[in-house]
């Protein structure tokens, strides 16, 4: 690591390794485990079984024998009342 002028550390990635840095410190919004709701249907729970590549593998809270559901962050919300308005 070098300082810089300003005294902050400076990491040096090579371009070659910078697809790897740049998904070392990508981070879901969502845990495994964890119940959200789809902003399409808010009134069904769903437990997030998996994150891959930016998509998120979600059981049936109630039914969880159904298949997955496959959603991107941006179809989910933590609470139901929380729609976003833009």
């Amino acid at each position: 690591m070098n300082t810089t002028k300003s005294g902050f550390k400076a990491l040096y990635i090579e371009p070659k390794n910078i697809n790897k840095a740049i998904l070392k410190f990508m981070e879901n919004k969502y845990n495994e485990g964890e119940i959200v709701y789809a902003k399409i249907n808010p009134t069904l729970k769903l437990v997030i079984r998996r994150y891959v590549k930016r998509i998120y593998y979600c059981k049936v809270q109630e039914d969880p024998s159904r298949k997955d559901l496959v959603y991107f962050e941006r179809e989910l919300m933590a609470r139901p009342g929380l729609i976003e308005k833009k």
